[in-house]
C-alpha cells in the first residue's frame, strides 16, 4: 500500500477549501482524491495556524487604517483652516 505525501501548500489550499469557501469535507475529499479523515486531520492541523495568520493580518490592517485615519484627519483640518482663512478674505 503507498501512502500520497502530499505538500503543505496543496493541504492548505484543501483547508482553505472547506474553511473559507464553505465547500463539504466529502465533496473535497471526491474532488481531490484524499480521504475525508485526512482532510480532517489538515483542518485541525491548519486551521490553526491559519488563526495565527489572520491574527497578524488584522492588526497589520489595523495599523494601515490608523495611519490612512490619521492622514485623513490631517487633511480634513488642514481644509478646515483654509476654509476660514479664505472666507475672512472674502468679506
Amino acid at each position: 500500500m503507498s501512502k500520497s505525501k502530499f505538500s503543505d501548500d496543496f493541504k492548505r489550499d484543501a483547508v482553505h477549501q472547506i474553511t473559507v469557501r464553505g465547500y463539504a469535507v466529502s465533496e473535497v475529499s471526491q474532488r481531490l482524491g484524499v480521504s475525508t479523515h485526512s482532510l480532517y486531520l489538515w483542518v485541525k492541523k491548519f486551521s490553526k495556524a491559519s488563526d495565527v495568520d489572520s491574527n497578524e493580518d488584522h492588526a497589520a490592517e489595523n495599523r494601515r487604517l490608523k495611519r490612512e485615519l490619521a492622514r485623513v484627519t490631517e487633511e480634513r483640518d488642514i481644509l478646515k483652516k483654509a476654509t476660514v482663512y479664505f472666507a475672512r478674505d472674502a468679506k
